[in-house]
């Protein structure tokens, strides 16, 4: 049975309704002895299971200011104007110049109290008999501030000038009302009844043993449970955890690099052309202060050779004027590969699995695909007998320990890796592009006494992200979305 299921409180709530006709708002079931708390509480249960509904709307409450009090007892300026014209026509040098002049006499030409005439070089302000009518009588205003001191109902519209006057202010408060369903009624007309029964076990009912002459009250598993949002990480924390936990697990090291580079370390040392369109104003943030960065004076040497001829890589290099001066412009790094050849150029005996997850910066125009400032997966392995193949392998097992099934891969072209390929995923029935990979080049890698072949690829976090979230506009992952961000479940 329905009775069952409600508590005395939501008894007591069914109980006055019917008494009110059906219908109360909550501040009347209070008047009735019932505490607010308990009332609204109730009655949100009584909602979930169809016995009530309630109804809310918006009501303005409005107050008299200092203002209006003033106008109240001193009187509008445009009245007491008014009332000084009775005796005549007034010049301006007699009204004055003040604020509270100027005031009366835009009200009274507004309301069509008064007109202006001009004799001998001056101005004078006459009264029309709209206003001697006006001044026989209170003003719509007087009538409406006079209600609302004594708690009771003016128009709307004259409120609202008065609002505007700084003679009264207007504040919006919710009102509610509860109400008997089809359900609700049928339920209480066939009777309710109040006992006194044992909602809740504790160990002192058990051991009084008063459990043994009440009732209990039935548990409804049916009944509406609020849900409970707990703390948890920002979704772009939890894929990051993620991705560190796989690489780990495929035996991989995590290093870190800094923002600040210089051009050697993020373009140079990855034989990246001085003129390529990456490196231009529009592409890359280039940093005022400090605008220079020293290099080492031997590694210099070295990616400069091989710009220029080649080296001893059997590569042609460039074929162009290398400058040093280029090489120490400072920037905000484009890509964390930086890290990754600066670790391999540390440390160029084999083996090494590493990896990095942090931020890079280009000048990208904001819009639902492309942020300035954005996560980057990085990448490397080197060590004896890496191919092509084991590159594919270690690649499609990332991709599937983060939940994609179908992934493939297409030729592309990168300054510093050759052979190179797209990594891309069926997501929704579409290939998703989600990064780039390759093995380093010789000039990047021979130089430095790097023997082995090096597999490298770096990865967009934030189009991953996306993916996962089911999102269609990148700059969602970082508005400040309580109810999104409590609604997300855990990755």
């Amino acid at each position: 049975m329905e009775e069952e299921r409600l508590s005395n409180m939501e008894k007591e709530v069914l109980i006055a309704l019917k008494d009110r006709g059906g219908e109360a708002s909550p501040e009347a079931l209070v008047e009735d002895g019932m505490e607010m708390v308990k009332v609204m509480n109730a009655s949100s249960w009584l909602q979930s299971k169809g016995l009530v509904r309630i109804r809310e709307g918006i009501e303005k409450i409005y107050s008299i200011t200092d203002e209006g009090e003033k106008f109240l007892k001193e009187g509008l300026p445009e009245k007491n104007l008014l009332k000084k014209l009775l005796k005549g026509k007034k010049s301006f040098d007699e009204i004055g110049n003040d604020e509270t002049a100027g005031i009366a006499i835009g009200w009274m030409k507004r309301k069509g109290w008064c007109e202006i005439e001009k004799a001998d070089g001056k101005k004078f302000l006459k009264i029309t008999d709209e206003g001697k009518k006006a001044a026989a009588e209170k003003s719509i205003e007087e009538k409406a501030l006079e209600a609302l001191r004594d708690n009771k109902t003016a128009d709307e519209k004259i409120l609202q000038i008065l609002k505007k006057r700084g003679a009264v202010s207007e504040k919006e408060k919710i009102v509610r009302t509860i109400y008997l369903t089809e359900k609700g009624k049928n339920v209480v007309e066939k009777g309710i009844e109040i006992k006194d029964e044992i909602v809740q076990l504790t160990p002192e009912i058990i051991k009084s043993r008063e459990w043994e002459k009440k009732d209990f009250r039935k548990y409804d598993v049916r009944a509406f449970a609020p849900a409970i949002y707990p703390g948890k990480h920002h979704p772009m924390m939890q894929l990051i955890k993620k991705i560190r936990n796989i690489f780990v697990e495929m035996g991989f090291k995590e290093i870190q690099g800094n923002y600040v580079e210089s051009c050697f370390w993020d373009m140079d040392v990855l034989f990246i052309p001085q003129d390529h369109p990456a490196r231009d104003m529009q592409d890359t943030f280039y940093c005022k202060n400090p605008s220079r960065m020293e290099v080492d004076k031997k590694l210099l040497d070295i990616v400069a050779e091989i710009h220029e001829t080649g080296g001893k890589t059997n590569s042609k290099g460039w074929g162009y004027k290398f400058s040093k001066e280029e090489s120490k412009r400072v920037l905000l790094r484009t890509h964390t590969t930086v890290n990754t050849i600066r670790y391999l150029i540390q440390h160029p005996e084999p083996p090494a699995k590493i990896f990095s997850i942090g931020k890079v910066f280009r000048r990208e125009n904001i819009d639902m695909t492309h942020l300035p400032e954005f996560y980057q997966v990085e990448g490397i392995v080197y060590e004896e007998g890496a191919n092509f193949r084991e590159l594919i392998g270690v690649l499609k097992e990332f991709y599937r320990k983060m939940g994609f099934e179908k992934i493939r891969f297409r030729p592309a072209y990168f300054p510093y890796t050759e052979p190179s390929m797209e990594i891309e995923v069926e997501w929704n029935g579409k290939w998703m592009e989600l990064g780039g990979s390759g093995i380093f080049r010789p000039e990047v890698t021979e130089p430095f006494g790097i023997k082995e072949q090096v597999l490298a690829w770096g990865l967009g976090l934030e189009r991953m992200a996306m993916m996962i979230l089911g999102l269609y506009d990148i700059r969602e992952l970082y508005f400040s979305d309580i109810e999104w961000l409590r609604k997300l479940p855990l990755l």
